[in-house]
């Protein structure tokens, strides 16, 4: 099921007499049993005013040709999504309406927030077949804003999104990345915590276990970046040897798309966790490789196919996530991390509000 249109689609969600699975570009290794019901149909930019930095899309839009309008005129997504078909070795193409759907935000979420905190408003399609706006398409004209957040990172279970309003930025002049070799977990996260806390603005810390080094990004104007940068190495010269990298911009791609693990064997799960509890919850998942992002708040986790990673953790303040696993895998452990019964009572709550025949991605979120 294909449709071209947001009234098409509305119809058929009407006339729905089983559960349907939605599909945006199919890259985020996520699918079921039932019928697909795929948006790459509902394509392409409705508006874009890059002087009000805002922009239009319909959800089954290609991210590319939405990052290549906005390279035109000096923006971007600042959130930066990350593109998971070399992780989950998916094929497809990403969608903003997916990236929408799954609040993909990436390494500088840390500083400017994540993709829910870019969204002005939605249309959508809800369990009924009925059509809902909600937000505005400027960022003068925000209403409903916390339905607008709502809709982000519910991956599909509350209604099928038909078109996105955004808020975009202006790409950085220049960036910097220094590079640290630290002696273990523990300084990684003392170093990015060092350089989050500092007043240069860094906007992107990660540690990458396998070549012992914590990168730093800092962005902006050419000579506010020097400036900061120096500063940067002067305040953190006690974490390590520090070096600078030239050409950083494929460094922070491969961190965003969690590099290190492509085509490697084992499940990769998804670890969020206060960036201060990173080294003690890292030493607890027995880890076959580790990545670490967000400073030291996200950790990448690659184990032996099958593991029970939650088992393995106990109770934890946080959450994990199962992201590339085989079917028997995700179906005896669960894709997200199991919600406490009163949050559980209230999504459900909201789900049946949204979704009365509960068609949408059944069981995907519990």
């Amino acid at each position: 099921m294909k449709p071209e249109t947001e009234a098409e689609l509305a119809e058929m969600v009407a006339g729905l007499t089983e559960p349907v699975w939605i599909a945006g570009g199919g890259t985020r290794g996520v699918d079921g049993p039932e019928t697909t019901l795929g948006t790459s149909g509902l394509s392409g930019i409705t508006l874009y005013e890059p002087g009000a930095l805002t922009l239009v899309a319909k959800a089954g839009t290609p991210v590319s040709e939405i990052e290549a309008a906005l390279e035109a005129e000096g923006q971007q997504l600042a959130f930066e999504p990350m593109d998971n078909r070399g992780l989950l070795g998916t094929s497809g193409t990403p969608t903003i309406g997916g990236v929408v759907a799954a609040n993909i935000s990436g390494p500088r979420r840390i500083q400017a927030g994540a993709c829910r905190d870019f969204l002005l408003g939605v249309r959508y399609v809800d369990g009924t077949g009925q059509v809902i706006k909600n937000g505005g398409r400027v960022m003068k004209n925000v209403t409903g804003y916390d339905l607008v957040k709502l809709m982000a990172g519910s991956w599909g279970t509350l209604g099928i999104l038909t078109e996105v309003s955004l808020k975009v930025l202006p790409k950085p002049e220049a960036m910097s990345t220094l590079a640290i070799q630290v002696a273990d977990i523990e300084t990684a996260v003392q170093a990015m915590s060092a350089a989050l806390g500092s007043p240069y603005e860094v906007s992107g810390a990660a540690y990458n276990p396998q070549d012992s080094c914590t990168y730093l990004r800092v962005e902006g104007f050419s000579k506010s970046v020097a400036y900061r940068t120096d500063q940067l190495k002067s305040a953190l010269s006690g974490f390590g040897e520090i070096i600078e990298t030239q050409d950083p911009s494929n460094l922070w791609q491969a961190l965003r798309d969690v590099g290190p693990f492509r085509g490697t064997d084992g499940d990769v799960w998804r670890v969020s966790v206060k960036p201060s509890d990173a080294p003690a919850i890292a030493a607890r998942l027995q880890a076959d490789q580790l990545l670490f992002d967000w400073g030291g708040g996200l950790i990448w986790v690659q184990v032996p196919s099958g593991t029970d990673l939650r088992a393995r953790l106990g109770m934890f303040d946080g959450h994990a996530t199962l992201v590339r696993a085989d079917v028997q895998t995700t179906e005896a452990l669960g894709r997200f991390q199991p919600e406490m019964a009163g949050v559980q009572a209230l999504t459900k709550g909201i789900r049946q509000r949204f979704d009365p025949r509960g068609i949408f991605n059944p069981g995907l979120m519990g």
